[in-house]
């Protein structure tokens, strides 16, 4: 009897510490109980989770670029350059075409502003009348990098060919040519400061030939076609011709065909600004077309973009950044590179 109550005895202990441990098994995951319980991690698990996350690709930079037209090769020349330099900062670059519009400029503006870009390359149709797209996107802390010509409205910098040199190179070319003394046409352009500062170096050198008669001045709008109509009107009203300045190669392009047209291609020569690949070809053939200040504006736009990120980086840059000209004429246009 007495053995029967000690196996009782001891059977009831043993319950008492199997419970005791349960509940101590128990309050050692936390504060979960039961079959809930969360197990503890194993060794393998724990190095896994202590393991740093793998970090996102860096984000690319946006650089929105808004031209006159894209269908100019000068414009295709600086998008080109843009997009080249681009990929040294990790950025994409969206172009975009004003097609010689500046309410469409203006909109490409609050379109980039929206898509929120790190930077903005403005090749301005309209100096003046951009401002104030200029302003909204300084407004959103986006900086505004001018290229081929100035801008209202607080852009950050500007890079564009020596447009003065450009201007002068061509007038003592045509000066030179022409003895001194004869009969011009000036094709002027959209009023940009890069076609206002060419007008600027042309003058400042055929000012001092008072022999040199400008005959008709009228704004071709940097474009071929309106040139074209243009030139037809005024070979119709003047006889005798000796030389046109155009503002660019396109509008060069555009005199040479109404020129041609009219069986006038012996009366007169043509010098241009741009040193566009027409323009090079028109030199190569070794008649009308006599010479062209050549621009470079892939540099311009690869020059823009590392001005635009040390403005986003903090860095000060100088207000204006200028590239000199270089004259292309028959007798060097073998060894000009181009575009």
């Amino acid at each position: 009897m007495k053995s029967s109550r000690l196996l009782v005895c001891v059977l009831f202990v043993c319950l008492l510490v199997l419970s005791a441990c349960s509940s101590n098994s128990g309050s050692s995951t936390g504060g979960n109980s039961g079959s809930n319980a969360t197990p503890a991690p194993t060794k393998e698990a724990a190095a896994e989770t202590e393991q740093p996350s793998t970090p996102d690709k860096e984000e690319k930079l946006k650089i929105g670029l808004t031209v006159p037209t894209l269908g100019n090769p000068f414009f295709v020349a600086m998008s080109k350059g843009a997009q080249e330099v681009a990929s040294k900062y990790n950025a994409e670059v969206v172009v975009v075409s004003a097609d010689h519009d500046l309410a469409k400029q203006t909109q490409q503006f609050e379109d980039f502003i929206t898509q929120q870009v790190d930077i903005i390359l403005l090749s301005p149709f309209d100096s003046q009348g951009i401002a104030g797209a200029v302003q909204q996107a300084k407004a959103a802390g986006i900086p505004v990098v001018a290229l081929d010509g100035s801008a209202e409205g607080g852009i950050d910098t500007v890079v564009m060919s020596d447009n003065v040199q450009a201007g002068r190179l061509a007038g003592e070319y045509l000066v030179e040519r022409l003895g001194g003394k004869g009969n011009i046409v000036i094709i002027d352009g959209p009023p940009v400061s890069a076609v206002i500062d060419r007008i600027k170096g042309f003058e400042e050198v055929i000012s001092q030939y008072p022999d040199i008669k400008v005959i008709a001045n009228q704004n071709g709008q940097g474009n071929r076609e309106t040139t074209l109509t243009l030139m037809e009107g005024i070979l119709q009203a003047n006889k005798e011709i000796d030389a046109v300045f155009t503002i660019n190669d396109e509008e060069g392009a555009g005199v040479k065909i109404a020129q041609e047209q009219a069986g006038r291609s012996d009366e007169f020569f043509i010098v241009g600004v741009d040193g566009a690949p027409i323009a090079a070809e028109a030199l190569k053939e070794k008649k009308s077309y006599a010479a062209t200040s050549a621009q470079f504006p892939n540099e311009m736009a690869i020059k823009g973009v590392e001005l635009a990120m040390k403005i986003l980086n903090g860095e000060t840059v100088d207000s204006e950044v200028l590239i000199p000209t270089q004259l292309i004429t028959q007798d060097n246009v073998d060894s000009y590179q181009g575009w």
